[in-house]
C-alpha cells in the first residue's frame, strides 16, 4: 500500500483502535443489527437476542456513553426507556453491511432471509465496496498511504483536484468503471 506503513504500535494514529475500543466485540454488534431491525426496549433486546441481563445493560451504556445509542423516555410511559441510534450510530450501517457480506462469503453457507435490497427496486444490494472521491471502485492495488503533507500529489508529481462527491442516491456506472479499470 505504498511506500510508508501506519505507525502499527501507535493506537491514537488511527481510527480502527478506536473503533475497536467501543465496537470490538460480539454484543455491541448485535445490539446495533438489533437496532437498525427497529429494536428499542431493554426488554426486547433481552429477549430477541437471548443475551444475559448484565451484559445488556453493560453493553447498552457503552454504546450510549459513545454517543452510538441515546436514552430517550417512552413517549407512552416516561418511565420507560427507548434506546435510539444517533447519527454516529447510523453511520455504522455500511460497516455492518460489510460485515454481513463477509460472513455471507466466507462463513457457512447462509441462506439469507430475509434479503437485504434496495428501497427503489427491491433487488438485493450489490457488494460494499470502498470507493474514491469520485466514485470509481478501489481494490487493494489502488490503495496507497502517504504523509497528509503529501495528499492529491500523484507518483508523477501533477497536482489532483478532488472531483464531486457522491452522496445518498448518487448513480454510480459500475460497468462503465470496470471497464475503464480493466482497459487500464
Amino acid at each position: 500500500m505504498g511506500d510508508i506503513r501506519e505507525p502499527l504500535r501507535e493506537l491514537t494514529e488511527c481510527g480502527l483502535p478506536q473503533a475497536l475500543e467501543v465496537m470490538g466485540e460480539r454484543w455491541s454488534f448485535m445490539i446495533l443489527r438489533a437496532s437498525f431491525n427497529g429494536l428499542h426496549h431493554f426488554e426486547e433486546f433481552l429477549s430477541e437476542l437471548g443475551i444475559a441481563r448484565n451484559i445488556l445493560s453493560n453493553r447498552l451504556a457503552k454504546l450510549v456513553e459513545h454517543g452510538i445509542l441515546r436514552r430517550d423516555p417512552c413517549p407512552d410511559d416516561r418511565r420507560k426507556i427507548e434506546y435510539r441510534l444517533t447519527e454516529k450510530g447510523f453511520d455504522l450501517l455500511p460497516t455492518m453491511v460489510a460485515l454481513r457480506q463477509w460472513g455471507q462469503k466466507y462463513g457457512q453457507e447462509v441462506i439469507e432471509n430475509p434479503v437485504l435490497v434496495d428501497e427503489r427496486d427491491r433487488l438485493p444490494i450489490g457488494p460494499t465496496s470502498i470507493l474514491s472521491h469520485d466514485g470509481r471502485i478501489l481494490g487493494p492495488q489502488d490503495l496507497h498511504l502517504v504523509e497528509r503533507s503529501n495528499l492529491g500529489i500523484r507518483a508523477d508529481g501533477t497536482k489532483a483536484e478532488p472531483g464531486d462527491a457522491l452522496g445518498n442516491g448518487s448513480v454510480v456506472d459500475l460497468e462503465a468503471l470496470r471497464k475503464a479499470r480493466d482497459a487500464a
